[in-house]
Formats: C-alpha cells, structure tokens, sequence
C-alpha cells in the first residue's frame, strides 16, 4: 500500500498550524506593539518655550524625530507637506497642538494625549486640526479596510492570468484592463458613495489602479519565473505581509522595525501612503510610494513579457513506452 496519502495527511497537520503561527505573527505582532519610532513632529515659537517643547520630546529617546520651524505659518506648510505629522507651538497663552487626522487619527489622538500629559497643571491646550479626516471617515477605518480588498483584487488578477495560461502581451493586456476596471469601482464606492477620499476623483482612480496593478503584475511575474508557486509567494507578500506591514490604519512610524519600512515597500503600503497624500494633501510627499508602485508594476510586466519558460516534456505514448515489439519465438 502506498505511503503518499498518509505523506500528504501529515503534511496538512503540520503546515496549517504554522500558517496560522505565521498570519498571528504578521497581523498580532505589529499590532501590540504599536508605539512612536522616529515620529516626525515639529516645535515652533520663540526660543526659550520651544526649547523647553523640544526637550519634552527628546526626553522619550528615539520615539520623535523633532524638526524646529520659526512660527506656525511655517509648521502648518510643514503639515500640509507631509514634512511632520503635528506640531507644537509655543504661545504666551500656553502650547497649541497643531494635528493633521488625515494623516493618521491614531497618531493625532497619541499627540493630544502626550502634549496635554506634558503640559503644566492647569494649561488648557489648544488643538486645531490642520487637515482634518473626511467626515465620511472620521476615524480612518474606512480607508484602512479597503487596503485588503486592493490586495485580493491584484492578488486575483495575477492568479486567473497565470492559471488561465494567458502570455505575453494578452496577459499583461489583461492585467492593465482588469486593474483599471478595479481602480474606477473602487473609487466609485470609496469617494463617489462613501465619501472616504476627497481629492480628484480621476487622480485618486489612477492611484487605486495602479496599486491593483503593481500587486497583480507581481503576483504574475513571479508565476512566470518560478511557476505556480510564485503564486504562493505572492499572496505571502502582498496580502500577509504587504496588508499587515502597511501602517494604513497607523501610521508606518508606529509599527515596529523594520515593519513599518518594510511595508512602504511592499504594493499595499505603498499605495495607502500614495493614496492619503493625492487624496487629503494635493499629492504632497506622492514621489517615494508613486516610485514604489511604478517598479513593481514595470518588473512584473516584463518578467510577465519576458520570461522564459520550460517547455513542458512530452510524456511518452503507451506503445513508446512498452519498448519494441517482440518477435514470437520460433517452435522447432
């Protein structure tokens, strides 16, 4: 009796608690362990308070990255720029906390919380949020859920095209079509209806089409270089690891390292950084993620262009291999 069933059985047992291990990993870790890592914040005022606001950050070494700007002119621009995630200014009437929640609620909320807990006894602190998140979405939950979906869809496209043995530039066709098609849905539901994202509706279209595309064309690519367990691979990359490492629903300063530099390479992250910025800050801070997406995009096409594939061997026919007739032996 053969062994192979009982082979494969063990195999399962043994390899369905370690993708479990390793999805709690991806997903639980970064999770309990969110906290500022280099935070980028900025300190404006006049001199002596400012220090003061500076100090009070640096005590927490290595949690912000404290940038210093002459008034709070200067740090808003910051702020709109994606240069720091808040800033702090110093004002005879106490602190004024300047936030941005359409960069991240959660980073917002930690630095209401850690300035007001900084502040001196009976010092009201004054919050004013600079680019505030679309009221559609208040929290960002919203936009970090659709990170997933994006994910799926590419992870789909690049999955049917090498499955369905599409080639060349059918395939690569196929996938500029399909994402597309996905980037004007998706905007559709997120701006049109939910009213998630607020900034150009076709810029945002392009973005959520372009990260489709970088995921699926990945996921292709590496089917086209290492057959169909590229696919495997993929969906290792782009939704366990680019979904969990993005930082959308944070902030990638927030996670530990290096998770949160990880993710801005991967599709997902980076397409969540490049979608916040074209969607609530006029494309500011677009150039790394936009340069991200491009090159996963541009190398999974040509691996899906250009790859070389073995061709199958052909199998041997019944009569081949029985060997050569035998001639009956002869009777005397």
């Amino acid at each position: 009796m053969s062994t192979a069933p009982n082979r494969r059985a063990v195999a399962v047992i043994l390899l369905v608690p370690l993708m479990v291990t390793l999805a709690l990993w991806a997903f639980a870790w970064p999770a309990a362990r969110i906290a500022p890592r280099d935070l980028p914040v900025g300190v404006a005022g006049a001199a002596p308070a400012a220090e003061q606001l500076e100090q009070r950050f640096e005590q927490r070494e290595g949690a912000f990255e404290v940038h210093r700007y002459e008034d709070e002119a200067a740090a808003r621009a910051a702020i709109e720029d994606r240069v720091v995630y808040g800033a702090v200014v110093a004002t005879p009437q106490g602190p004024h906390l300047l936030t941005a929640s359409a960069a991240s609620p959660v980073v917002s909320q930690l630095l209401r919380e850690a300035v007001t807990a900084s502040a001196p006894e009976g010092t009201q602190v004054k919050v004013t949020d600079v680019v505030a998140a679309p009221t559609g979405d208040p929290r960002g939950s919203a936009l970090g859920a659709s990170v997933l979906p994006l994910a799926l869809a590419g992870m789909a496209a690049g999955a049917v095209v090498t499955l369905m043995g599409l080639r060349g530039a059918r395939a690569a066709l196929t996938l500029l079509a399909a994402s597309a098609l996905v980037g004007l849905a998706a905007t559709a539901v997120t701006h049109s209806w939910l009213g998630v994202i607020t900034g150009d509706w076709w810029t945002e279209a392009g973005v959520l089409g372009l990260t489709v595309l970088a995921i699926g064309s990945g996921v292709a690519g590496l089917a086209a270089l290492f057959g169909t367990g590229g696919i495997g691979l993929g969906a290792l990359l782009m939704v366990l690891l680019g979904n969990s490492f993005s930082g959308v629903t944070s902030a990638p300063q927030l996670l530990p390292e290096p998770v949160g530099m990880i993710g801005q390479w991967l599709p997902p992250g980076a397409g969540g950084s490049l979608l916040r910025s074209v969607a609530f800050f006029d494309g500011s801070a677009a150039g790394g993620p936009l340069l991200t997406l491009s090159l996963w995009s541009v190398l999974g096409l040509a691996a899906v262009l250009f790859a070389r594939r073995t061709p199958k061997a052909v199998e041997p026919t019944a009569a081949e291999s029985a060997g050569p007739a035998r001639e009956p032996a002869l009777t005397g």
